[in-house]
């Protein structure tokens, strides 16, 4: 077994030992916003990879590891792995440590905000306790040319599905510290930890932490296991060389974004994802399919067994948009709803 499990709660989250000092947390099933984490402690220093999406959630995580080891008591060192929240809107809790994040992935963590996202799950509820007079609105006012009043018609129930079970209350935007570009070499202790920018792919900055002496890596969402990725950004070709990236470290226990714990056979796997469906979309968009179509003609038999397929509706529309060259900045509360849209008719 990757990784010795040291506690476990009553939600599913455990703490696993995955080296001399290092441990991640894993959340459940690894779905919408069930993201794991990481603590590396040496000599009584530590330093946490990641946050929760919810300040319950990350008060939870931080005493179970301080119940493991007296130095998660002392954190002077909070890595993001990228911007989205449920890696780093927990940060709050932690704000007297140095928090630190690629420059590109502190930058976007300003472009959605904590009370962006809870107004959007109460007007979800709100939409869905209307029932059908409001989606009969929302996609009237659609046909006349108000595309994202049609969106959240169609968005509702995927909100409230995915996202209503977390607490967006209370929750202060603490960015990072400290930025930067490429590469960054910190110290834990008397262990080297390198943090290595391998976005665009996942969102625009995104990174992975590699810690040589425990041969431990933690990928942040470059590897989601057991359930599709989702490309917000791309290119999905970056998102494979970071794949590439991971498997030229020398590390026996790889710590995902999402889902249980990994070895190098995890990240070809995901590897793989990505170059089966980048071929399988190039074909439809030669073809002259549009994205929604190909979506839906792309067969997964070999990923079969995968959570959220719904996923795939914006993998491939991110692809389209690269074969295309459309830079143009997408609605996220469009493609919100091209996967309700999706997840409905599969």
């Amino acid at each position: 077994m990757l990784g010795g499990m040291i506690a476990h709660s009553a939600d599913g989250s455990t703490l696993n030992e995955v080296g001399d000092g290092s441990f991640a947390y894993l959340q459940g099933d690894g779905s919408w916003g069930w993201s794991n984490a990481g603590l590396v402690t040496s000599r009584g220093d530590a330093m946490l990879v990641d946050t929760l999406y919810d300040l319950n959630l990350t008060r939870r995580m931080l005493d179970a590891m301080r119940r493991c080891t007296p130095a998660a008591d002392n954190i002077g060192t909070v890595i993001n792995t990228h911007a989205n929240g449920d890696h780093c809107w927990g940060n709050q809790l932690v704000a007297g440590a140095e928090i630190v994040a690629s420059r590109r992935a502190a930058a976007e963590m300003r472009e959605v905000s904590p009370a962006l996202m809870k107004t959007l799950v109460s007007a979800s509820r709100l939409a869905l306790g209307l029932g059908g007079r409001i989606r009969r609105g929302a996609d009237f006012l659609g046909r006349f040319g108000v595309p994202r009043a049609s969106s959240f018609g169609a968005a509702a129930q995927f909100v409230v599905d995915k996202f209503g079970v977390f607490d967006f209350e209370g929750i202060e935007m603490t960015l990072p510290t400290t930025t930067f570009d490429g590469r960054l070499t910190l110290r834990v202790g008397d262990k080297d930890v390198h943090l290595v920018e391998v976005g665009p792919a996942h969102t625009s900055g995104d990174a992975i932490v590699h810690v040589p002496s425990d041969r431990i890596v933690f990928s942040g969402d470059i590897l989601f296991i057991g359930s599709h990725p989702i490309v917000w950004n791309g290119p999905v070709s970056n998102w494979i060389r970071a794949c590439d990236r991971i498997l030229d470290l020398d590390v026996d226990v790889v710590v995902p974004g999402h889902g249980p714990l990994t070895d190098k056979a995890g990240v070809r796997r995901v590897r793989e994802y990505w170059e089966y469906l980048l071929a399988e979309t190039r074909d439809r968009f030669d073809a002259g399919l549009s994205a929604e179509e190909a979506a839906r003609d792309i067969a997964f038999e070999a990923f079969s067994g995968w959570l959220d397929r719904e996923r795939v509706a914006v993998n491939v529309d991110t692809i389209f948009r690269e074969l295309s060259g459309d830079q143009s900045k997408r609605d996220p509360l469009a493609m919100l709803a091209r996967m309700a849209r999706f997840g409905s008719a599969t």
